[in-house]
């Protein structure tokens, strides 16, 4: 029940867009952020200083303000320099861009012209993608991915998850003119959400919890139901602003 009521203000969300978007995923942002700092036993003052340190670039990534761009960028990286000067510890200073990164990226999909068509396929195939995987693994089942980060996971979920987000990818360039881009590049993201889902059950074994959090009754945390999103939204974003980034490069070449 919790999970569909999830879905359904994600869509809402992601139908209205702009402010209340960015609001969303500001939000999110700063949730995943806190659980990094759980996951990395940090104490209460640094937890709060990486809290106002991402606060930064996120409220300039506001619409009513810079809205998601290169400067935004810059201030996500600044972020993690200031948190790595200021706490010496390099995987803090990771969790600036482990969190930013996708929160502007998402931003920027979004704000695209055929924005909300792109952002649900990019949100989509990611949790497509699970779902392919738990049904392939407990319907085939056989050897497991990867034992000793993620017990439970086996090569036929992988593969499953795979052809899942493929054949989505597919409906969505048939019915809604998903460009033949991100078309192709659906099952590779597949596999980069599966690795992100691997890389947070690795941070949760490195930490010895079971979940990043619990703010989500009987879902866990927040990293654990945004773990594949996060390496994927920005490949995506990159993809889908791919035609903007090349006119750019040529604009720059006929310049010199």
């Amino acid at each position: 029940m919790a999970g569909l009521g999830m879905a359904g203000l994600a869509l809402v969300v992601l139908w209205l867009g702009g402010f209340t978007f960015w609001l969303a995923t500001a939000i999110l942002g700063l949730g995943v952020i806190g659980e990094w700092a759980d996951l990395a036993k940090v104490d209460a003052a640094t937890k709060r200083l990486m809290l106002f340190t991402l606060s930064v670039p996120l409220a300039i990534m506001c619409p009513w303000a810079a809205g998601p761009n290169f400067f935004a960028l810059g201030l996500v990286a600044a972020a993690a320099i200031f948190t790595l000067a200021s706490t010496r510890r390099p995987d803090l200073a990771l969790g600036m861009v482990y969190t930013g990164l996708p929160v502007l990226a998402l931003l920027l999909i979004r704000k695209q012209p055929d924005g909300l068509v792109m952002t649900i396929w990019a949100i989509a195939l990611v949790s497509i993608c699970d779902v392919g995987a738990f049904f392939a693994g407990r319907m085939i089942g056989g050897a497991r991915l990867a034992p000793m980060i993620s017990p439970n996971k086996t090569w036929a979920g992988f593969f499953g998850g795979i052809v899942a987000a493929a054949a989505f990818g597919a409906v969505m360039h048939g019915f809604w003119g998903l460009p033949w881009r991100l078309t192709l590049a659906t099952p590779v993201l597949a596999v980069v959400a599966q690795a992100g889902d691997l890389y947070e059950s690795w941070l949760k074994r490195q930490s010895g919890v079971k979940d990043s959090g619990s703010l989500l009754p009987g879902h866990g945390g927040l990293m654990d139901r945004v773990d594949g999103m996060i390496p994927v939204a920005p490949i995506a974003a990159f993809l889908v602003m791919l035609p903007e980034i090349q006119k750019l490069l040529m604009d720059v070449v006929q310049g010199l």
